[in-house]
């Protein structure tokens, strides 16, 4: 009995691999590196949706419906998020960070992996309040198209503003939550100065290389999928895209520690993993 299902495991895993590189040669997407727990539950759920009995079916589906591949792409995409997520990251950074960028006379921001782009505007919204908005631009990336277009709309459910607001008082937002947004029907929208500051663009952390000369970069519960091999390639990135004495912000079960670049940084707040560059 255990024979037979080592067996099964073992063909699935076959399955899985050929599924993976079919989908790099198809279309370019490598999820290869991926933590391979978290990666076997969505495929499984992909196949379960799709109702197909294993994943070569699923490959054969995907390898002839190029429309049914954007379905694929949404769901292969984690997009677990809300506005000022982890708030005492907020309140850390107001104090540690943005006094820092305050010297400078113009500080460019990459959020990369923003999914649908709460976290983005709650950056901004900080921003805003300790008077540096006007002097930044924020950079929104991710490879889910969907989710960034839901982002740049910035339009969310009226029902989740109640949890936002409360985000916003413990990361010690100066005002009140509603000021940023306009309210209508079951749905609030963030207001034109906040969105005049961010550029919302497709990057692959996967496939696509540095970004530009960044004050800071916040990449906030995207590495936890990743297996240490890829953790490594896209740390590597963010320290290439970062200025000497920018700043580096993970989410709270990531760390920069037994990474390849953890001599380059020096820890500014720890438990809330925010770093700077001094490499």
């Amino acid at each position: 009995m255990m024979l037979m299902a080592a067996r099964e495991n073992d063909t699935e895993n076959m399955e899985i691999d050929m599924l993976l590189a079919g989908i790099r040669r198809r279309y370019g997407y490598d999820f290869t590196n991926y933590a391979q727990a978290s990666l076997k539950r969505r495929l499984t759920r992909a196949r379960e949706k799709a109702n197909l009995p294993h994943f070569t079916a699923l490959l054969d589906h995907l390898f002839h419906d190029e429309r049914y591949f954007d379905e694929f792409l949404r769901q292969m995409s984690v997009t677990v998020t809300e506005m000022f997520r982890d708030p005492l990251f907020y309140k850390a950074a107001r104090e540690k960070v943005v006094p820092v960028l305050k010297t400078f006379p113009f500080a460019k921001i990459w959020h990369a992996g923003c999914a649908t782009g709460e976290e983005v505007y709650s950056m901004a919204m900080l921003l805003q309040e300790e008077g540096f908005l006007d002097r930044a631009r924020i950079y929104a990336t991710d490879f889910n198209k969907h989710s960034l277009d839901a982002a740049e709309k910035g339009i969310y459910a009226l029902k989740n503003i109640k949890d936002a607001a409360e985000n916003y008082r413990t990361a010690g937002g100066a005002h009140d939550f509603a000021d940023h947004v306009s309210t209508s029907y079951e749905f609030i929208k963030f207001k034109d100065a906040l969105k005049e500051r961010i550029t919302f663009s497709y990057h692959n952390l996967v496939t696509d290389g540095v970004f530009g000369e960044m004050n800071l970069i916040c990449c906030r519960n995207v590495l936890i999928y990743f297996d240490k091999t890829l953790q490594n390639h896209v740390l590597s990135t963010f320290t290439q895209s970062l200025r000497h004495g920018g700043f580096l912000c993970l989410g709270n079960k990531e760390t920069l520690n037994y990474t390849a670049v953890r001599g380059l940084f020096e820890p500014v707040d720890a438990k809330q993993r925010i770093y700077r560059k001094i490499g």
